[in-house]
């Protein structure tokens, strides 16, 4: 009887407790997303604080670059005052910080546009071209990682050691240069500079802003594969630059993984060495494989300079040269927050997807 009631006060206890368990899971839920947030706002009001001070120690002058440097020394105090730079810098970091949460990043002197304009206008081209970099990376440097170090010290290990290597030494600009002279001026393999031919210039409505995406919303297959042919090679070179990365990083993980106890028993066991290496070693990897591909994407965003440069592509890079040359510093801040929002929202996805893959880590 005494066993009886205890197991009935049991039954009665956990359904008790239950609500209790399911209170307490939602307020962690609720403050992991406070905390989230509050990292995101501090994080970004740094990024603006960074951006504020350098447009501050650039020397630059920021009302010569919008007067001439012959105007009149009444024209030159006039825009000072209109400008606020007559204001303690607390204050004018207060105005800057409210311009940019009002969505005002300021006027282009080279463009005579609206900087968060010319923004919408030029990022999703980098965006495009970053995206099939990154794809090209991870598609073929994973597999080539996981590879090499399955066969590690073989010839082909070494060989991708090598493509690895380069990747690090070789300057993007060389590289660039040389696929333009051998791919496209000698081969005919790809198109030229530029994002699509001048005749189709203009032909579509820019709904994304992705010409790719764009073009098979419009119905146009020639243009799809006219901006494909155009964005082959930088793609590819960037490509080239995320491959080298992520196929090394792999190798690296994979050799830490193989060395492991649970994966020499699995092998002592009979297990297939196809099992081995994608199911018990690739997994655990897969995690700090994501900070690996989203710090490369995060690079191919922001390092796309020079590649742009080279190729006339129209995207923010070649917006941050234009603006550097042309002393604009509301472009040239504008241009760097967006980067840097970039980064901070790649940081934080990866760590959502941390979570998702690594149940210890919620």
């Amino acid at each position: 009887m005494a066993f009886e009631s205890e197991t009935v006060a049991d039954s009665a206890a956990k359904p008790a407790r239950r609500p209790g368990f399911h209170r307490s899971r939602g307020a962690r839920l609720l403050v992991g997303l406070a905390g989230f947030i509050v990292s995101v706002l501090i994080t970004f009001l740094g990024l603006l604080a960074i951006t504020f001070f350098i447009g501050r120690l650039v020397p630059i002058d920021p009302v010569l670059a919008v007067v001439g440097d012959r105007a009149p020394r009444a024209v030159y105090e006039a825009a000072r005052l209109q400008m606020g730079l007559d204001q303690p810098v607390p204050i004018q970091f207060i105005r800057y910080v409210g311009s940019v949460l009002s969505g005002d990043l300021g006027t282009s002197v080279s463009t005579g546009k609206l900087v968060l304009d010319d923004l919408k206008r030029v990022f999703p081209a980098t965006l495009e071209m970053a995206t099939l970099g990154i794809i090209i990376g991870v598609l073929l440097g994973v597999p080539m990682g996981v590879y090499a170090a399955s066969r590690r010290g073989s010839l082909v290990d070494q060989i991708i050691r090598v493509i690895g290597l380069l990747g690090y030494a070789v300057p993007a600009f060389w590289l660039g240069l040389v696929g333009l002279a051998v791919f496209y001026a000698r081969l005919k393999w790809v198109a030229g500079p530029g994002r699509l031919d001048i005749f189709y210039d203009g032909l579509i409505d820019p709904v994304t802003g992705i010409v790719l995406i764009d073009s098979l919303l419009a119905g146009e297959t020639d243009i799809f594969f006219n901006a494909l042919w155009h964005l082959a090679l930088p793609a590819s070179v960037l490509g080239f630059f995320s491959l080298a990365y992520i196929a090394r990083m792999t190798r690296s993980f994979m050799l830490d993984q193989l060395s492991q106890e649970y994966v020499t028993t699995a092998r002592v066991k009979g297990v297939s060495e196809r099992l081995v290496i994608w199911r018990h070693a690739f997994r655990p990897i897969l995690v700090p494989l994501i900070t690996v591909i989203g710090l490369s994407y995060a690079g191919l965003l922001e390092g796309s300079v020079m590649i742009e440069t080279i190729f006339s592509w129209p995207g923010i890079g070649n917006y941050l040269t234009v603006a550097l040359l042309n002393a604009d510093m509301s472009a040239v801040l504008g241009a760097t927050l967006v980067i840097g929002a970039v980064f901070i929202g790649i940081n934080k996805i990866s760590d959502v997807l941390y979570r998702v893959l690594d149940p210890r880590a919620r």
